[in-house]
């Protein structure tokens, strides 16, 4: 496989034409080595439109959407940035690159000892990777200036986002199976959130998940 080759197919027929379309976050998916983070088996898989498995149910999800999601974050070289949900490390290492400091926690301790590996491998060394539970955010060092779940939420984590700094925003994609909708939330005041539907997609549900009351006949 011409590896140079795949990676721009990718970028140009499968990532530029859903809407990704700032420059830096394209010269990122060219600098960040997908496949490097893609486990062994699946490495032919690395650029194709799917999720890929990474153990305990998880996926990286599908190239396309990694990148529309870090576009709509729009990072800056000062930000510092909570992940829920390290996986594989892609994300984080993709976010690495766009921010000042990232944050990411794994409820998986071997997915995220993984994923460490990788990124020390490749000198990606302004992450801190944290094992727990951070489907309620994660306190420890916030705020921060954007948050980013990477499992989906049945509502929008309203909890979280008093984690936020000034401005700050939180992306998550909420809803039930088969239609679900990434969500932007901004903080604009103390108390108060301007909160954007960007577009819909499906993925799977974030493990621990908090569960709204659902009427029952």
């Amino acid at each position: 496989m011409d590896v140079e080759q795949a990676r721009y197919n990718m970028v140009e027929s499968q990532i530029r034409t859903w809407e990704v379309l700032d420059q830096k976050v394209l010269d990122t998916l060219f600098a960040v080595r997908r496949e490097d983070f893609v486990p062994q088996q699946y490495r032919l898989l690395a650029f194709v439109d799917m999720e890929v498995p990474i153990g305990h149910g998880e996926v990286m999800l599908a190239p396309k959407l990694e990148a529309r999601l870090l576009q709509e974050l729009t990072l800056k070289k000062t930000d510092r940035v909570l992940e829920v949900g390290t996986g594989s490390g892609y994300m984080t290492a993709l976010l690495a690159s766009l921010a000042e400091h990232v944050y990411s926690v794994e409820i998986h301790s071997d997915l995220s000892a993984g994923a460490a590996a990788k990124l020390a491998a490749r000198g990606i060394d302004n992450v801190t990777l944290e094992v727990g539970d951070a489907a309620l955010g994660w306190k420890r060092h916030a705020p921060y200036d954007a948050i980013i779940f990477t499992g989906s939420l049945p509502v929008h984590p309203v909890a979280c986002q008093g984690q936020l700094a000034p401005a700050g925003r939180l992306l998550a994609v909420v809803g039930d199976p088969p239609v679900m909708t990434a969500r932007l939330s901004t903080r604009v005041a103390e108390d108060a959130y301007n909160e954007t539907g960007l577009f819909e997609t499906c993925i799977a549900a974030l493990r621990n998940a908090p569960q709204p009351e659902r009427f029952v006949f």
